[in-house]
């Protein structure tokens, strides 16, 4: 089997239906579904067991958080990949899954872009570069919801959980600095809201964050980041900029220059043989 697709849902039943939707949708099979919830009351529940017969598994019971019911899934996952789509993210087309694994990618983490909504209206697509910099991982990082992972990576190193908002951006800055490879696909695989726990509590994202960072990168990567950011947002010198304006323009200064002697050369001429 190919892929394991994880929903993580609670308490939010009309979210989950149009995840929901967008998974039965897809022209291409070869995956299994598994939802956890965390022992939602609104009536998500009650719409799992309705759709039950299109999950591999299925759990309604209490959690420690969002990472933890993630581990949930990754534990009971039989896929080669597993990508998490949690209640209120869809597939972005019903042939995304199709025109992904038809490309037969290979990569330890295949990536791809996100469109992002905003109130349920579209806001922007976030399309990713096709070599992620070191930077995009320190700054910011790519989306779960576009993204399948290589199983076996989640098994060996899942999520950790002491973090509420950040685990899966260590998991992938972590990656990164260990060699795995990043492949990119050139698509919308999904789209989501922007009302989520990372866009609502910032304090606390950034707090986690550097916590992150003083764990996982080495001083020497983090100095050289350091120093090339303060130089590219450095002002040029307006001398060494004026100086490399007229470089660029050199050709266009030199036929000026050309042009006008000729035609000073061309009057002189005129002249002279007027004074004839």
């Amino acid at each position: 089997m190919k892929l394991s697709i994880i929903t993580v849902n609670l308490n939010n039943k009309d979210g989950l239906q149009r995840t929901i939707d967008s998974v039965i949708a897809q022209t291409w099979r070869d995956f299994e579904w598994i939802v956890i919830d965390g022992g939602s009351t609104d009536g998500s529940k009650e719409l799992i067991e309705q759709y039950s017969t299109h999950f591999a598994y299925w759990v309604s019971e209490p959690d420690s958080g969002v990472y933890n019911a993630m581990n949930k899934g990754i534990r009971v996952a039989k896929g080669e990949y597993c990508q998490f789509l949690n209640s209120g993210d869809w597939i972005y087309s019903d042939n995304t899954l199709e025109k992904v694994f038809n490309q037969n990618p290979n990569g330890d983490i295949i990536y791809g872009d996100m469109a992002h909504y905003r109130n349920g209206m579209f806001d922007f697509v976030k399309k990713y570069e096709s070599r992620l910099p070191i930077s995009l991982l320190l700054e910011r990082s790519i989306g779960h919801q576009s993204s399948f992972i290589r199983t076996s990576l989640l098994i060996k190193d899942p999520y950790d959980e002491q973090f509420k908002i950040v685990s899966d951006w260590k998991f992938y800055l972590r990656k990164a600095l260990q060699g795995y490879t990043f492949q990119y696909i050139d698509l919308i695989v999904c789209a989501f809201d922007l009302g989520g726990i990372s866009y609502t509590q910032i304090d606390l994202r950034d707090t986690e964050r550097q916590h992150v960072i003083q764990q996982e990168v080495p001083d020497c990567i983090m100095y050289d980041y350091q120093r090339l950011t303060e130089f590219l947002n450095k002002k040029p010198d307006p001398q060494l900029l004026a100086i490399e304006q007229y470089r660029s323009k050199r050709k266009v200064y030199h036929k000026m220059t050309t042009a006008l002697l000729l035609l000073m050369n061309l009057m002189e001429k005129i002249l002279g043989k007027n004074r004839k």
